[in-house]
């Protein structure tokens, strides 16, 4: 079969040690090469792993089938439209923009375009993960039943991300919150209503949520505290039984490589819509866009 042509856009952290070595090393993947606003990351990136050193991004649209995306969210929300109405099936990073009226709009011309789309939350691709969300009832969650998640991480503290200025000034929430929104719905059943927010010092965001069971939830993360290794569990209880989580992946790379097995086969199958798809990702930011409401309005 012949392999889909694959452009990489960005070339930050993430770019480097996960999107360009999942797609250089997948069998089903013609890693075509990266555009980089600057041109010196996506040289970087070529020389190891393979591929051209665009340097326009309409020169990577007319050489490749699809494009995965690893930049900033204002960055995604501004090109994904124009990358969708040039036919190409897109790789999203999350959150999808940096507002949700550009969620919007770029969810919508996803939609306009017919193509396929998935968003890389790292650990809905991960064994651990899987099991875990198997291991619930079918439907949602009802009122007897209450979860928690909590992140907590010294992120923007060192390290790769510590200059990342949207993480800074947007913080946890829309770095952090897509992934565990995403794995609180996916459990319980879709949020109907984010019934209270704070952002406090060190960047600690808590928040509560009322899931369409009736089931509650609240959430607590940061990229401000000085912990190191991260603090990470999702935990369920009651009606549905126990059910906790404190795996997160130890290889990313591996959970990009299972989401690329499940892109390619989609994309081969026709298919323009899917379980973390742009409407998805346009989904979760709403939620994230009430609890930065309800936490403006509860200062």
């Amino acid at each position: 079969m012949e392999r889909l042509r694959i452009g990489l856009v960005g070339g930050g952290p993430w770019a480097r040690t996960v999107h360009a070595p999942a797609l250089a090393a997948h069998p089903g993947v013609a890693f075509a090469g990266v555009w980089t606003r600057r041109p010196e990351p996506a040289r970087e990136i070529v020389a190891e792993f393979g591929g051209e050193a665009f340097g326009e991004l309409d020169r990577l649209l007319a050489e490749v089938d699809a494009v995965a995306f690893a930049v900033p969210p204002a960055v995604q929300g501004d090109l994904v439209p124009a990358v969708a109405a040039a036919g190409k099936h897109l790789i999203l990073d999350k959150p999808l923009a940096d507002s949700l009226p550009a969620a919007e709009r770029a969810a919508a011309a996803v939609a306009s375009a017919g193509v396929h789309s998935t968003t890389m939350f790292t650990l809905r691709f991960a064994p651990a993960t899987r099991e875990w969300l198997a291991g619930f009832p079918a439907g949602p969650a009802d009122d007897g039943t209450t979860a928690t998640a909590r992140w907590l991480s010294g992120a923007t503290l060192g390290g790769p991300y510590a200059d990342s200025s949207w993480r800074g000034e947007r913080g946890a929430l829309l770095d952090i919150g897509p992934h565990l929104v995403d794995l609180l719905e996916a459990a319980l059943g879709g949020v109907v209503e984010v019934e209270w927010a704070r952002r406090g010092d060190r960047d600690l965001w808590q928040l509560g949520m009322r899931h369409v069971g009736g089931a509650r939830s609240t959430m607590v993360l940061t990229l401000a505290l000085p912990v190191d290794p991260t603090e990470m569990e999702i935990a369920a209880f009651g009606t549905v039984g126990r059910h906790v989580l404190t795996s997160r992946p130890g290889d990313p790379a591996r959970c990009y490589g299972v989401l690329l097995d499940e892109f390619l086969a989609a994309v081969a199958a026709g298919e323009t819509d899917g379980p973390y798809s742009a409407a998805r990702s346009l989904r979760l930011q709403k939620v994230l866009a009430e609890a930065e409401e309800k936490a403006a309005s509860a200062r």
